[in-house]
């Protein structure tokens, strides 16, 4: 276990495993799934649609795999930013930690966004930026309350989301097989669609394709970590919280997908606005598209809780690391980091504005680097582990002491780090996907050099000083 000086300004430690494990579906299930996975079947096939999402799953199972062992051994509310700044180095940390943060604040503002156009089906005659300013002030007024207030409220939120998922795969599956009448009174597709058009109607390339956009819909599992630093006994909710969400997570992602690809004709499948209306249709289920954008709106509502938790955590985070000002590490007295929560909110807001007046520039802009900090996440992921191992054993640490310890090791991770690099690299055969690279990466380079301009002496001074301090009073910190 990691030790260390107890510090002023900490968070309180009051979530429970079921938080975490709705958390990080909070940040997976998302309107991509419910409404892009149409694309991938269209595109890849049935047998290749359900492969994809297998291979992503695959790909998610090992990173979180590489997290838990640290998040075990340092449950802190930075988690991978802190990881990477102290096993890889300052500079990568900084530079990831703010991309990071904006991806989120951005990503915040999308779904706000996205939601208030939603709800413009019910009320038509509503200005969008009405809907925004009410979704922002319920979830401020969430994430300013404690992070029990915010976990709570995201496990509901998710619940309504996995409920609905299950409910489909449940129908679905009986219509797909003849236990349920189809509204139209065609018989049972059973199997006939997956056959219609070949394995891979498309060719193998269409299926690598698709395979980086799934990916991208199992991202946000790493809030888990984000959210480790206020969990309680995160050595045993951790571990579970992470067995829980890959594997659910991975059944209803390719049970739904599976559902979905026997119900609709490949011909189909990628034009229709939501393959779930579709199927909850046939079924003859009254109000699918209304019961549907509610669904999709309370997706929304929780991917953005979701942001702003996680980017007000690792701005808290980098103020902790000398990587920002301290006002962003002050906590009120219910543990809440207010000055990083109002200044996230605000950036959300203003690229909220890009939104409505610049969406073709700025705002795509914004979007494309969002893209790119979970991905990199990742990445820093697994080579913080590779990293932390080698110290951990260099400074005299046995592995049986580590209370959760990635399996295969170092395989597992080698194969984590590599697989999540070609997805990176992937990107840019993707034309959605490439402008993400060329926007991030600029991005991350421009905060690196930042940092090795302005903020490298300043955090050197810190650790000098700490290390001196651990030395006087005999201790080790990873």
């Amino acid at each position: 276990m990691i030790e260390g000086q107890q510090q002023t300004n900490e968070l309180k430690k009051t979530m429970k495993s079921r938080h975490l494990f709705m958390i990080s579906l909070g940040g997976v299930i998302g309107t991509g799934f419910f409404l892009g996975t149409g694309y991938t079947i269209s595109q890849a096939g049935a047998i290749g649609a359900i492969l994809s999402f297998i291979v992503g799953g695959f790909i998610m199972y090992l990173t979180m795999l590489c997290l838990g062992e640290l998040a075990v051994a340092m449950p802190v509310s930075g988690s991978f930013q802190t990881y990477t700044t102290k096993f890889i180095g300052p500079g990568v940390g900084f530079a990831f930690g703010w991309l990071y943060w904006l991806g989120w604040a951005v990503t915040v503002a999308l779904e706000f966004l996205s939601a208030g156009q939603l709800m413009q089906r019910w009320f038509p005659d509503s200005p969008v930026w009405i809907w925004c300013a009410i979704f922002a002030l319920l979830l401020f007024s969430l994430n300013a309350l404690s992070a029990k207030a915010f976990g709570e409220a995201e496990f509901w939120f998710a619940s309504i989301k996995v409920l609905a998922i299950i409910l489909f795969i449940v129908l679905g599956g009986a219509a797909m097989f003849g236990f349920l009448p189809l509204s139209n009174g065609d018989s049972a597709p059973l199997f006939s669609n997956y056959t219609a058009h070949g394995v891979f109607p498309h060719g193998i390339s269409a299926v690598l394709i698709t395979m980086i956009t799934v990916n991208f819909s199992f991202q946000g599992t790493e809030l888990i970590g984000v959210a480790a630093g206020e969990s309680e006994n995160p050595d045993k909710t951790v571990p579970r919280a992470i067995k829980q969400t890959v594997w659910r997570t991975l059944v209803f992602f390719v049970l739904a997908v599976a559902v979905l690809a026997g119900m609709i004709p490949l011909e189909k499948a990628g034009v229709v606005e939501s393959p779930f209306v579709v199927v909850f249709d046939q079924i003859g289920i009254p109000y699918a598209a209304d019961i549907m954008n509610f669904v999709i709106l309370t997706a929304l509502l929780s991917v953005a809780n979701s942001g702003l938790y996680a980017a007000t955590r690792m701005l808290y985070s980098l103020s902790k690391d000398n990587m920002a000002s301290s006002a962003f590490m002050k906590v009120n007295k219910r543990g809440v980091p207010m000055n990083a929560l109002l200044l996230t909110l605000g950036i959300a807001l203003l690229s909220l504005l890009s939104g409505f007046f610049a969406q073709e520039t700025v705002f795509v802009w914004l979007i494309s680097a969002a893209g790119l900090g979970a991905q990199i996440g990742w990445i820093t992921i697994a080579a913080s582990l590779l990293a932390f191992r080698k110290r951990y054993i260099n400074q005299g640490g046995q592995i049986e002491d580590l209370k959760f310890k990635v399996p295969l090791y170092p395989v597992l991770p080698l194969i984590a780090l590599v697989l999540n690099t070609i997805v990176l690299g992937s990107m840019a055969f993707d034309a959605e996907q490439r402008m993400a690279l060329y926007v991030g990466i600029p991005l991350a380079l421009l905060f690196y050099a930042y940092y090795h301009a302005r903020v490298k002496k300043k955090v050197d001074l810190s650790i000098s000083r700490q290390e001196v301090q651990l030395k006087d009073d005999k201790k080790v910190i990873l």
